[in-house]
């Protein structure tokens, strides 16, 4: 039986929390064998970023090409992706290879505060990358940003999302948290909204929880499941995660899954 297939685009995580890290631990742990195209090395822990190494738009360019003409994706999720001219190339050639179950992150801001994405390359990221997207999964702070609203409570969250999706043609998971909606997720796809309910864990380890999210909807996505299933997939995924409450130590540490997460979760993950 072929094993399906995802390929994660995004930055490295020399702290192995977040970005590409997490996202081909999250996607294997999920079932699916995990490419990855690197738009940016990082040097960074769960406290900050001290350096961003963009990669030239020719060299993320090569990247793809390797990937698609030999092991074309299932899915394909997008994190942090700086400039414009990187997102042109990544919207370019995911259209030339007819890219399927796209899913975005619009990592603007990490969680530790830290600035990821240049302004003007949020307006290219809505032109060209959005519109391709089967879903977008944008936090508050980032849903604002897209929308051009302020949210504040689970009517805005509706109004934000249904906002973003008219504006880049694409569902949206608008994730709550940032005390707006405890960890109530809002889906907004084909005109409807569909709520997922969620409930606060107290974990301070909480470096990554996006990159997770979203690499494991692609994930599911990838393995034949529907929208709505792969995210509440993926939602029930993180949320074991962060009740795990594994820690590493020194430091806040990243929201570790990986492979030390209870093993009949990952079976289920894998369809047994």
């Amino acid at each position: 039986m072929r094993l399906k297939t995802a390929l994660t685009i995004a930055g490295s995580d020399c702290s192995g929390g977040a970005g590409i890290q997490a996202d081909l631990k999250t996607m294997t742990v999920n079932g699916v064998y995990a490419m990855s195209a690197i738009t940016a090395l990082t040097a960074q822990n769960t406290t900050g970023v001290r350096a961003i190494q963009e990669s030239s738009p020719e060299f993320l360019q090569q990247q793809l090409d390797a990937i698609f003409e030999d092991i074309a994706p299932d899915a394909v999720k997008i994190g942090m992706v700086a400039s414009s001219a990187l997102i042109r190339v990544i919207a370019e050639r995911l259209r030339f290879y007819g890219a399927k179950n796209v899913v975005v992150d619009p990592v603007m801001v990490a969680t530790s505060g830290s600035a990821l994405m240049k302004t003007d390359a949020v307006n290219t990221l809505m032109e060209e990358l959005l519109p391709l997207a089967a879903v977008v999964t944008p936090n508050v702070p980032e849903a604002q940003v897209l929308s051009g609203l302020t949210i504040a409570n689970p009517t805005d969250m509706e109004a934000a999302a249904k906002q973003i999706g008219a504006n880049c043609h694409c569902a949206v998971l608008l994730k709550g948290g940032h005390s707006v909606n405890d960890a109530n997720d809002l889906l907004f796809a084909n005109g409807e909204a569909v709520w997922f309910p969620g409930k606060r864990i107290q974990n301070p380890n909480t470096h990554g929880t996006g990159c997770t999210l979203s690499s494991a909807i692609a994930a599911n996505l990838a393995k034949g499941f529907s929208l709505p299933e792969s995210v509440r997939r993926a939602k029930s995924y993180i949320s074991d995660a962060l009740a795990a409450m594994l820690d590493l130590g020194k430091g806040s540490g990243p929201m570790h899954h990986a492979f030390d997460l209870r093993g009949e979760y990952a079976r289920e993950a894998d369809g047994a």
